[in-house]
């Protein structure tokens, strides 16, 4: 059987902190996913990190793991010592169940079952939300991340999310925001939660803070020096908007409530940016050269957005 040597896997000394392991392992574990990284050695060395990390992450093991003493030096060959066979009598008081598809050499020292969810369980799983375990066991909580649509959180949404060979159902609340997590009770593997990170996708014409949303409206030079009701885009569909007369490019204009749903509401907050139209036409050079000749007094660069 071929020793492993856990520690050099993950790139860490034997005294490296539990942080220090988590932190290699999570490096190796992004770098080496196989839905990420197409190498035709990507998920052996995925396998192998995760592998590593159910031993080194988990005290009784990593413990267990060190007393093999000197045996970890004496090459590739490895032979466990006495009373580890099978998991039965092993240090810390033995490991049994089903070692769930890592090697030979860790079942000949935990048993067939001390691993919690093996590469099947561990990792990242593909689908939508770019799901991620870093750590495997029974029972325990999984990370997972979606992204969703600003509508989604508008008017509420359920979205459909793979993870490994599974499909969740995920309702998405009105109102959330990104970085919030949605908790799905007892739907991780062994009976363990998945914690559903959410962040937005990218918008055409909005840009999230909090509940908070904020956007450009471009208006036409006469609207802008004119002021009056000019057609907004919101979430909950078109409203008006009462531009001051002589409203200036810059200037940032409060829709009260047409931000994301909540306690209270968030509010949209528009940006005026005035488009001045090509002079095409003589007629229309006519009207600049008017305007030029009405306004002599009139500086741009000299214009402070109210």
């Amino acid at each position: 059987m071929e020793y492993k040597d856990y520690y050099k896997i993950l790139g860490v000394p034997r005294t490296a902190s539990e942080a220090e392991i988590k932190r290699a392992y999570r490096k190796l574990a992004r770098e080496f996913h196989p839905d990420k990284n197409k190498a035709k050695d990507a998920e052996d060395r995925f396998k192998a990190a995760n592998e590593a990390n159910e031993v080194l992450s988990d005290p009784k093991k990593r413990a267990a793991y060190d007393q093999l003493g000197p045996n970890w030096q004496n090459g590739q060959r490895f032979t466990p010592p006495p009373g580890w066979g099978g998991g039965r009598g092993a240090p810390g008081g033995g490991f049994g169940g089903d070692a769930g598809g890592f090697s030979d050499f860790f079942s000949s020292l935990f048993g067939n079952g001390a691993a919690g969810a093996g590469f099947g369980g561990g990792g990242f799983a593909g689908g939508a939300g770019g799901y991620e375990d870093f750590g495997g066991g029974v029972a325990r909580d999984q990370q997972a991340r979606l992204a969703i649509a600003l509508e989604d959180s508008y008017n509420g949404a359920t979205r459909s999310v793979s993870i490994g060979n599974r499909t969740l159902n995920v309702r998405i609340p009105k109102g959330v925001t990104s970085g919030q997590t949605i908790r799905l009770s007892g739907q991780a593997p062994r009976g363990g939660d998945v914690l559903m990170e959410l962040s937005f996708l990218a918008h055409p014409l909005f840009k999230p803070e909090g509940r908070d949303l904020h956007m450009t409206l471009n208006v036409a030079p006469w609207e802008a020096a004119l002021g009056g009701p000019v057609p907004v885009a919101t979430l909950g569909g078109t409203v008006e908007l009462n531009l001051p007369p002589g409203t200036l490019s810059g200037r940032k204009l409060r829709l009260k409530g047409r931000g994301l749903p909540g306690t209270p509401a968030g509010d949209q907050f528009v940006t005026v940016q005035i488009q001045a139209p090509a002079a095409e036409s003589e007629a229309q050079k006519q009207i600049y050269e008017q305007m030029r000749t009405l306004f002599p007094d009139f500086d741009p660069r000299n214009r402070i957005p109210t």
